[in-house]
């Protein structure tokens, strides 16, 4: 760096070059430094794109899990809220209550199976339950069923970017 950063008269003059050889010298270690630089910035992008697909794994394993877990839960909600009729209370737990009511944003603190529980629920029985309007309650239901969409697009382009990278491996 150093060498690349004195002028061009001054180094030639110290090791007896003409400045065109000085020049050369200079431009080599210039594009020696750079290329050092881009392997760097390289195996940090490399680092990343390894932790995001470890990241990527664990997710889509606890998203295997809670698929196949909320099918038979929700087979068990739906029995239970047709045979007693207060499906507020059979179906929804306090503590899903509890976060509805005191959440400012309660769509983002509930795991994808408390979303898709609130919004199977029935709107006038999950106004009942919270003590609010009919419309506040829709208001609700919309909002976690955005966030359930946006959670399951995040999941699809973890797919999309798994299978677009392990396309990549397997070519020469």
């Amino acid at each position: 760096k150093v060498l690349v950063d004195v002028p061009h008269s001054e180094l030639a003059e110290e090791l007896a070059q003409s400045q065109t050889k000085i020049q050369v010298l200079q431009d080599t270690l210039q594009q020696v430094l750079d290329r050092r630089e881009e392997e760097r910035q390289s195996r940090q992008l490399l680092e990343l794109y390894l932790e995001a697909l470890k990241n990527e794994d664990s997710i889509l394993s606890k998203v295997a899990e809670s698929e196949t877990v909320p099918r038979k839960e929700m087979d068990v909600v739906d029995t239970g809220t047709s045979s007693t009729g207060s499906s507020a209370k059979t179906a929804l737990s306090d503590q899903i209550l509890a976060a509805l009511k005191e959440k400012p944003a309660p769509e983002l603190c509930l795991d994808s199976q408390d979303l898709e529980l609130v919004l199977k629920e029935d709107t006038q029985a999950l106004a009942l339950a919270l003590r609010w309007d009919k419309q506040k309650a829709e208001a609700l239901q919309q909002a976690c069923d955005q966030e359930l969409s946006k959670r399951l697009q995040q999941v699809q382009t973890l797919h999309s970017l798994r299978s677009t990278s392990k396309g990549k491996k397997t070519l020469p």
